[in-house]
Formats: structure tokens, C-alpha cells, sequence
């Protein structure tokens, strides 16, 4: 009409858009990190009514089953994990390189521990890299390249590197500390000596914060990461269909002080759920639970009465 192409996304096929090559990686990722950040909510009140002596048999009976949903699930996301990384990096390479900060394609891909993308330099400085890891965990060998922006980009774009790098590694790091803190804290337990260690509890009643973090920063990296894409393209004989660019979902009907606006109206909604969600929180804690423990002997009362 006015001499611009408009483009939008239509759904042509309700089931192949949930049941997609991702659907079943994301959603098992997804459930295991709400299973983990729920275990360590259930870790962290119960660490800190052990420590400071209140509700006792309540808090170790509670902690336990915590440490053990926290266990399992934390060990099950870093197979889960794995499975996401393979299949970002077929259907979504970009992506993938972004959060290994791949600039340039070269054989034995190594794997970043941490480090610090500079796209000017197109290098990561100061990164610790695992030679050839990258290419293991992609190809299950050593030698085979997984592609970098240098092959990559004119195709699919480029995301913002620093911001995923960082994200996908945050996510990572808090990931292995929790898989190393609670089997450390299962052997404790198989020994008996538990809830003698002060200092572990007390980092379990702040954990919980970490596994807030590694959701989002989770998130992060997977939002962040798609673009420039709303609607993730795929390759076909070498080129891309069915994709939607960000820049091309810009409504011209919606200013940019309405969006702002918006988002500054849902984050004041949003704190005030939050003050609201730490107080009750704060009241229940302290409360603690209806079904108490009598002297702390480990005897609790009767259903009849619990429920009278």
C-alpha cells in the first residue's frame, strides 16, 4: 500500500507447532528446573528451622525428601542439558555459537569454562577452554568442527554474544555447583552426620536464591540467544523458510512510549506481587507447619487431633 513489505507468522499447523523438533527437549528442561528450584525452597526453610532448632523432626524428615528430589533432578538436567545442546546446534546454530562464543569455525572445538567474547576482536579473552569438548558433546568426537559465526552469520544473523555467553555459562556453573553440593550433602546424609553441618545447611537456606538465578539466567540465554529471530527459521536446501525476523514484528499501530509504558505498568504489578508473595512467605515460615513435633522428640500427635 505504501510501497513496504509487511510479513507476519501464521499457523498452518496447530500440533506440528507444539510437538516441534524442540518441544520435548525444552519442556523436560523446564520441568527439572522447576523440580530443582522447588527441592531447595523445601531445602532452605528446612535448613534454617534445623538451625535454629525449631520444628526438628518436621525440618529433617522435609529436608531429606528435598535432597533427594534435588539430587535426581539435578543430575537428570545435565543429561538434559546435553540432548538441548544437540539439538540447538541443529536446528539452531547461531544460537549455540553464541553461547560458546564461536567466532571463527576451526577443527576440535574446544568448550569454555568461562571466559569474556569481545565482538570486536571476534576472541574470547580470558576464557578457560576444554580443547575439542565442544565438538565431543556435539558429534561425539573430537575432531569434527561445530560451526561459528564466520560460516553462520550471513545466514542466520547474529545474537548478542556477550549477554548469552555469560547466561548460558551462569546457568552451567550454578547447575555443577548444585550436582556437587547435594551429593556431598547425600553422603553426609548416608553417613548419619548430616545435620551436624552447620555450615552446609546454612548454605542450603541461601541456595534456593541460586536456583532463582540459574532459571532465569536459563531464559536469558534462550531468548536472547534466538535472535534476530521471533520465529526461528529453518533450512531448507540451503535456504531459510518459515522463520520471522524481530525487526519485521514491529507493529507500526504501537508506539514506543506505550511499550515502555506497558512495561513499566506490569513491572510495578509484578513488584507488588512480589512484597506481597515475601510476606506471606515471611508469615508462614515463621509460623512453620500445623503438623508439629511434640518437645522435639520425633513423636508426632495423633491424625485425629492434627485435623481436629
Amino acid at each position: 500500500m505504501n510501497g513496504k513489505v509487511y510479513q507476519r507468522a501464521e499457523i498452518v499447523d496447530f500440533w506440528a507447532m507444539v510437538f516441534n523438533p524442540s518441544t520435548m527437549d525444552r519442556l523436560i528442561h523446564v520441568w527439572l528446573g522447576a523440580f530443582i528450584l522447588g527441592a531447595f525452597f523445601v531445602m532452605s526453610i528446612s535448613a534454617w528451622y534445623l538451625l535454629k532448632g525449631r520444628h526438628l523432626e518436621f525440618a529433617r524428615r522435609s529436608f531429606t525428601g528435598g535432597l533427594l528430589l534435588a539430587t535426581v533432578s539435578s543430575l537428570a538436567q545435565l543429561l538434559s542439558g546435553h540432548s538441548n545442546a544437540r539439538m540447538v546446534s541443529e536446528y539452531q546454530p547461531a544460537k549455540l555459537a553464541a553461547m560458546e562464543g564461536i567466532y571463527e569455525t576451526e577443527n576440535s572445538t574446544g568448550l569454555y569454562i568461562l571466559g569474556w567474547p569481545d565482538d570486536e576482536s571476534e576472541t574470547v579473552k580470558y576464557g578457560i577452554e576444554i580443547p575439542g569438548m565442544l565438538s565431543f558433546l556435539v558429534h561425539d568426537n573430537f575432531k569434527t568442527p561445530v560451526p561459528g559465526f564466520d560460516q553462520l552469520e550471513e545466514t542466520w544473523g547474529r545474537p548478542p554474544v556477550w549477554i548469552t555467553f555469560q547466561a548460558y555459562h551462569l546457568m552451567i556453573a550454578i547447575g555443577m555447583t548444585f550436582i556437587g553440593s547435594t551429593l556431598l550433602a547425600c553422603w553426609f546424609w548416608w553417613r548419619g552426620t548430616l545435620f551436624d553441618q552447620r555450615w552446609l545447611l546454612w548454605y542450603f537456606v541461601f541456595a534456593v536464591i541460586l536456583a532463582f538465578v540459574a532459571n532465569e539466567a536459563g531464559w536469558v540465554a534462550a531468548e536472547v540467544g534466538r535472535q534476530p529471530w521471533i520465529v526461528y527459521p529453518s533450512l531448507v536446501n540451503g535456504e531459510l523458510t518459515g522463520g520471522l525476523r524481530t525487526s519485521a514484528g514491529l507493529s507500526e499501530a504501537v508506539r514506543a512510549e506505550q511499550v515502555l509504558g506497558s512495561i513499566i505498568f506490569f513491572g510495578l504489578i509484578y513488584f507488588l506481587l512480589f512484597v506481597l508473595w515475601v510476606t506471606l512467605l515471611h508469615q508462614k515460615i515463621t509460623h512453620g507447619p500445623d503438623i508439629d513435633d511434640v518437645d522435639n522428640s520425633g513423636e508426632y500427635p495423633s491424625m485425629k487431633k492434627a485435623f481436629e
